[in-house]
């Protein structure tokens, strides 16, 4: 197994990266999301790697932080789910955007993903609601239903982000900003939320 490459940027394709260590380039495929953060070839940098055996292809997929590599490896675990599909999803969301709509199993903001379908998204929410658990998250979780109810802050968090999304912010934009106002602690209600999320948006 390859943990990590350490080498030289040689090449920026549509959907990969060529590395050079050592007199050998290796291809890399990566998110789309990577390449705002690309440093300029010729540059030094070091990727997590996860090599995927396939009967007629070996593949290295590649991330600059061991927690998308992490994800990469749950998702890839999801029935239906493949690398290309894992690849895209980390290419659109954040590992803490992913983390908040499984939380709040919101299926049609996985479902953004290209290749992503309501079905799959729902089948991920499923299988990975135990493993993709965000701390702050459940910490403001149990606090809230301890006030308002069982199942408040899930109701409330998922309709802040479709009011978001309805007033033209991108959906992942919008679970951000909500993730953010949520985990102040102050705010449980929809009003509250969508008022703390919009000062942070403006």
């Amino acid at each position: 197994m390859i943990s990590y490459i350490k080498g030289t940027l040689a090449d920026v394709l549509s959907d990969r990266i060529i590395v050079e260590c050592r007199g050998i380039g290796y291809e890399i495929l990566v998110p789309g999301s990577l390449f705002s953060h690309m440093p300029l070839i010729g540059d030094e940098l070091q990727i997590h790697t996860y090599l995927y055996v396939r009967e007629d292809a070996l593949m290295l997929y590649g991330f600059f932080s061991r927690e998308d590599l992490e994800i990469f490896k749950l998702l890839i675990g999801v029935s239906g789910i493949g690398p290309k599909g894992a690849l895209a999803l980390l290419g659109v969301m954040t590992p803490q955007d992913l983390r908040l709509a499984v939380a709040i199993e919101d299926a049609k903001m996985i479902a953004t993903a290209p290749g992503i379908g309501l079905k799959t998204a729902k089948k991920l929410i499923i299988e990975l609601k135990d493993k993709l658990k965000e701390p702050e998250t459940e910490s403001f979780a149990e606090t809230a239903e301890a006030r308002d109810g069982d199942g408040d802050l899930k109701v409330s968090q998922k309709e802040a982000i479709e009011a978001l999304t309805a007033l033209g912010y991108g959906r992942s934009e919008a679970a951000a900003a909500v993730r953010k106002a949520a985990s102040a602690g102050t705010a449980a209600d929809v009003e509250s939320l969508l008022h703390l999320a919009l000062a942070d948006l403006l």
